[in-house]
């Protein structure tokens, strides 16, 4: 017997044994009828969508990985073009433009559709759009930190064209967009939109600047406020009106309140004082990071925070909560400045400044489905994962094009979860968490989505229904590879596999210590599992 399946032999008695365990106390185990749950939102068909950012596209400084990090004290601080102003240079690494024509890449997005494609990022805030098939210049001009070519944008207009993502963006906004009175101007933001539509783009939604709380970073002109923030919006909205009709104005997409990414030193403008100026939005937007990575936390940047976790830390209710609080916080702007307007999230990882160096293994796929779980039952309608590729948040690991753990769980959500989104049992709390959704294209059928947090003990349902089961589980939590139902999941040459389910009979429901299953069930006759499901909603 080789090793692989003698393991797995073994996991399979410990599951026996924990499922024996279980059945011997299942009078404790809530019950959970699928059929009698009522919803509680819906969502975008998008919800789940993914970042690309702009300095990928035109290549430049963005955040060093992790098994690089080792050479972040051996660079001297000097500060260089195309990065952020007032974050320590050597936590970044030289890129080469992405390579968005790659087939592989172009299969594992498409198989998260449908999505919104957002290009945008702190750099896009100083980008020179070089609107002209000549070579363009080697030094942006005044006013700008880089350079967008027309074939990079291509690049990112045939993307999303093949994988079918509507791309989501925001504009330039540094001195070099600006008058002699230090107001934006659309002159660029004109070329760049004409463009995309000239070779068949389509900008769905945008939003004016990336994180104006930071804008110092961004590149803006030296005492920028809320006041001169307001002001530009009165410009860009009219300009994004007649330029994209149909475009989704969001805003103001702030970052950085609600759990305070403080002791940076960096100054913050409150999005209070922004939306007191900015005027109406189509959707409410904001950017959510639950601390700092360990780069800028360590004293190595500007950005060291009080609330950057650890590996030991991230299955705590104090971490997985975080999402909720921050979203509690943008509700009540949103409720204040522009009541019934949908919320989108447009930019969320585990950790801002890269992601930590386990956000690309197994245990931030617990934080990732939590927050889309937990994010789903409030109705925000879109929630942007920053980024496809890039750094150690990434769903594909940038070098290799290899699915990490949280692209299986992204592809697993994308197949089973639908738009509906229910309640399964009001009494779900820690460790054991439950989400359930209408399953997609099934009308009428359900899927609970149960995550155990607890690193120790299996725990146990009572489900009225049988289902098929899809459980995410690893060898070690830190594991960069990721089993579903024991199997380690991995491409099949340039293809993705088949995503398949082990069956599961009512009654009692066993899930080990620190996993997360998905169970479907395509014949729950849940009524509100309709097309009806939002009229059902509104009454």
């Amino acid at each position: 017997m080789s090793e692989s399946c003698y393991l797995r032999r073994v996991k399979s008695l410990l599951y026996a044994l924990l499922a024996g365990l279980a059945a011997a106390s299942s009078s404790a185990a809530q019950r959970i009828v699928p059929r009698t749950m009522k919803p509680v939102a819906t969502v975008d068909e998008r919800f789940q969508s993914f970042n690309v950012e702009m300095v990928e596209v035109t290549g430049g400084r963005f955040w060093k990985p992790y098994k690089d990090v080792g050479a972040i004290l051996n660079a001297p601080p000097t500060q260089l073009a195309n990065q952020p102003a007032g974050i320590d240079p050597r936590l970044f690494q030289q890129r080469a433009p992405i390579d968005l024509s790659n087939a592989r890449l172009r299969t594992l997005a498409a198989a998260l559709g449908p999505a919104y494609l957002r290009v945008s990022g702190t750099w896009a805030n100083t980008i020179y759009f070089h609107d002209a098939e000549s070579k363009p210049p080697v030094t942006p001009p005044a006013g700008f930190n880089g350079v967008l070519t027309r074939g990079q944008w291509k690049g990112v207009v045939d993307f999303s064209r093949v994988a079918r993502l509507p791309i989501v963006t925001s504009f330039a906004v540094s001195e070099g967009t600006r008058n002699a009175a230090g107001v934006w101007t659309p002159a660029q933001a004109r070329a760049f939109v004409a463009y995309t539509k000239s070779i068949g783009g389509t900008i769905a939604a945008a939003e004016f600047m990336n994180e104006p709380t930071y804008a110092v970073i961004g590149g803006v002109p030296k005492g920028y406020d809320a006041v001169a923030y307001g002001r530009d919006l009165a410009v860009f909205r009219p300009f994004l009106r007649e330029a994209l009709p149909d475009a989704i104005l969001l805003g103001p997409g702030s970052v950085g309140e609600g759990v305070a990414l403080g002791g940076s030193g960096i100054p913050m403008l409150k999005s209070e004082d922004l939306l007191v100026h900015a005027g109406a939005v189509d959707a409410f937007s904001y950017h959510f990071y639950g601390g700092v990575s360990q780069r800028c936390g360590g004293g190595t940047g500007a950005m060291t925070t009080a609330t950057t976790t650890t590996a030991a830390a991230a299955l705590s209710e104090d971490w997985l909560t975080r999402t909720q609080k921050v979203e509690a916080f943008y509700r009540s702007l949103r409720d204040k400045f522009q009541p019934g307007k949908p919320i989108w999230l447009t930019e969320t990882a585990d950790a801002a400044c890269g992601g930590n160096p386990w956000g690309a293994t197994f245990l931030d796929s617990f934080r990732d489905l939590e927050q889309l779980g937990r994010l789903a039952q409030k109705g925000v309608q879109v929630v942007a994962h920053n980024t496809l590729t890039a750094s150690d948040y990434g769903l594909i690991d940038e070098t290799t094009l290899t699915p990490r753990p949280n692209y299986w769980a992204a592809l697993l959500w994308k197949k089973l979860m639908g738009t509906t989104v229910l309640q399964p049992d009001q009494s779900s709390a820690a460790p054991l968490h439950l989400y359930a959704h209408c399953m997609q294209g099934r009308p009428g059928g359900v899927v609970l989505l149960a995550i155990n947090t607890d690193r120790a003990a299996a725990h146990t349902i009572e489900l009225s229904a049988a289902s098929a089961r899809y459980t995410l589980s690893a060898h070690t939590l830190e594991s960069a590879t990721v089993q579903l139902n024991g199997r380690d999941l991995a491409m099949i040459g340039e293809g993705i596999p088949s995503l398949l389910a082990v069956p599961a009979a009512a009654g009692t429901v066993t899930f080990a210590p620190a996993s997360i299953t998905f169970l479907a069930m395509p014949s729950a006759n849940n009524v509100s599992c309709t097309v009806h499901s939002r009229e059902l909603i509104a009454r």
